[in-house]
């Protein structure tokens, strides 16, 4: 299990004036430049709607309610004309926010529609010598809360810092051409309004990624649990696994808790602010409307345009965390969308017109870390049609060259041929049609048995129904109410392990793969399930096959054994031959007898307590 307390994530360091991340996020959303733009146009008649209301209530003030010298009736109608103006504005300021907010929820919506379909099509095609250190936590959140951060910026922040900046400006336009003085006297509290966005938004920054970081923390240490339930509760380690739960997750409410703390500071403060700007313009504003020289609706506008003036000055701080919070989303996508493969197809691939099914390893040197060996100098030819098995204990190279075979990873000495050509010529998708592989771990699409079946081969359903009477499931699909219909998987019926493998060699053939590969295919299934796999590989014969197991019980029919150990071929021969010798292969049936002892041993006493069949 990972240690996930050292686990950090990468891309922290994103600031917010990096040109060349905005840039590349723009990119994202060329397609969308009208929608957008119609957006920003909508900015102005919101702003627009907003900013007149207090100008007609300094109107209606000044004008109307104060006119005493005024007729009563005329007062009354100059009113209601202000009052309509009002609701009209209200209505269209409803009506053009509304509208803006479908319109961008779209925009971002299908912006972060088309960049996750991007990154998970790009993830499922990356090497799996980088897929292997990554934690699938890491993984899981790039596809989704990464995903989630940028969406909020496209959404609820771009046009809205646009909407803030735009409604600030207009406010002290405003305010100034009201008048300049109080004006002046307000522009105060600008810079300290400023200074108070920078002190907290370097703040909430902080806390946003320590709160990120512990969430993926979260994601790695949930998705390692479920993988490895069985595990957990077969050892009765749910206790501690819980603690170490329990551990991560109150990190992350305390990491919460302490953003909360911020921003529950903040909002009190910027209200404090807002009201001694208020409690300014009544002692300022009061002694020019004393001196004649401001009227009542122009102080009264003044108020009112304070209150929207640190509005925005809010919304730009918490939109600031925001952004800084996708920008670091979209730095590590972007990260993980620059990773290239290093396997890839040749310029010019060639093409095997007839496979028979030579398979020739030549000097093949191997290893996850280059300075540790997993093959070492290895050859070995494989003959067209023969079966060969291949086996030996744990580590000693089994299983990574099969991961060679089918170019998962790239040796780095030595050749690999089919048929003569080095597989690094051949088209990667054409390798991996021509090498069927039936593993220990068999994925189960929630689909038909049909769809399970075919995947993406193309074979007809009557193509289908041969496959499964060479496969041996014949009987077990006609056991089934609808057949090769009947929907399987999580939402569907479940297979023991054995149908799982019958399944499995099933979509091999489905796919007309010359080359046969059991990857511990019969680790674990029963004899019966192991006789139908021997009955039907024996039935095609002429097909390469290779075999590799731990229960050499299932090898002995094979043409030809390889021992490995170390990364080394130590013996080789036929089954006979090899016991003849008494070296490595003789000592690992010996082995191999008494652990099928030992089990048998064990299982005696239950079976001597059964009821006796009347």
């Amino acid at each position: 299990m990972r240690n996930y307390g050292g686990y950090m994530e990468k891309g922290q360091s994103t600031t917010f004036y990096d040109l060349p991340l905005w840039l590349r996020i723009f990119r994202h959303s060329r397609g969308y430049k009208g929608a957008i733009g119609f957006a920003v146009l909508l900015s102005l008649g919101v702003t627009f709607a907003a900013l007149s209301l207090p100008y007609l209530l300094k109107t209606g003030i000044d004008t109307y309610i104060t006119a005493v010298d005024m007729p009563p009736d005329q007062r009354f109608s100059g009113l209601l004309r202000i009052g309509f103006f009002t609701g009209l504005l209200i209505i269209c300021g409803f009506v053009l926010t509304f509208v803006q907010v479908v319109l961008l929820e779209w925009v971002g919506q299908s912006i972060m529609h088309r960049l996750r379909q991007q990154l998970f099509d790009h993830i499922l095609a990356l090497d799996l010598s980088f897929l292997n250190k990554q934690p699938t936590g890491r993984l899981v959140t790039r596809l989704t809360n990464d995903i989630q951060n940028m969406y909020e910026m496209f959404t609820s922040v771009l046009v809205t810092l646009f909407n803030d900046l735009l409604r600030l400006l207009g406010i002290l336009v405003v305010l100034f051409i009201m008048n300049a003085k109080l004006a002046a006297v307000m522009s105060v509290f600008l810079p300290l309004a400023l200074v108070l966005i920078v002190v907290f938004a370097s703040l909430a920054r902080e806390k946003f990624r320590a709160i990120r970081s512990q969430l993926s923390r979260i994601n790695s240490f949930i998705q390692e649990s479920v993988s490895g339930i069985s595990v957990i509760q077969l050892f009765n380690e749910q206790h501690r696994w819980f603690h170490r739960f329990d551990e991560l997750s109150r990190e992350y409410l305390h990491r919460t808790l302490r953003q909360i703390r911020l921003f529950a500071a903040f909002m009190p403060l910027t209200e404090l602010m807002s009201w001694v700007a208020v409690a300014l313009i009544l002692l300022y504003g009061g002694y020019q409307v004393i001196d004649k020289t401001l009227t009542i609706g122009e102080l009264i506008a003044f108020i009112a345009y304070m209150r929207l003036f640190f509005q925005p000055l809010r919304d730009l701080a918490q939109k600031y965390s925001i952004v800084q919070s996708a920008l670091a989303s979209a730095e590590r996508i972007f990260a993980m969308l620059d990773t290239r493969r290093e396997i890839v197809d040749p310029g010019v691939p060639q093409t095997i017109s007839q496979v028979t099914g030579e398979i020739v390893f030549r000097s093949v040197s191997f290893g996850y870390d280059t300075d540790v060996p997993v093959i070492a100098n290895l050859d070995l030819t494989i003959e067209p049609g023969q079966t060969v098995a291949i086996v030996g204990p744990t580590g000693s190279g089994k299983t990574t060259l099969i991961s060679l075979l089918l170019r998962f990873y790239e040796p780095q000495a030595g050749t690999i041929a089919i048929d003569g050509r080095d597989i690094r010529r051949l088209k990667l998708a054409d390798l991996r049609t021509m090498v069927g592989v039936i593993l220990q771990d068999v994925l189960i699409l929630d689909d038909t048995l049909l769809a399970n079946i075919v995947m993406n081969s193309g074979c007809s359903r009557q193509r289908v129904a041969d496959v499964l009477d060479q496969a041996g499931m014949k009987p077990f699909v006609e056991n089934l109410e609808n057949g090769l219909d009947t929907l399987i998987g999580d939402g569907g019926r479940e297979l023991s392990s054995g149908e799982k493998q019958l399944l499995s060699f099933a979509r091999a053939l489905c796919r007309n793969a010359d080359i046969l590969v059991f990857d511990e295919a019969t680790a674990s299934i029963d004899s019966e399930t192991e006789s139908i796999l021997e009955q039907a590989v024996a039935a095609l014969s002429g097909r390469t096959s290779i075999i590799i197991a731990h229960r050499l019980s299932t090898i002995r029919r094979a043409d030809r054994i390889v021992v490995m150990d170390s990364g080394r071929i130590v013996e080789q021969g036929n089954h006979q031959d090899l016991i003849a010798l008494n070296g490595y292969y003789a000592e690992l049936v010996r082995l191999d007898a008494l652990k099928r002892k030992t089990l048998q041993t064990r299982e005696t006493p239950r079976r001597s307590i059964s009821p006796a069949t009347p």
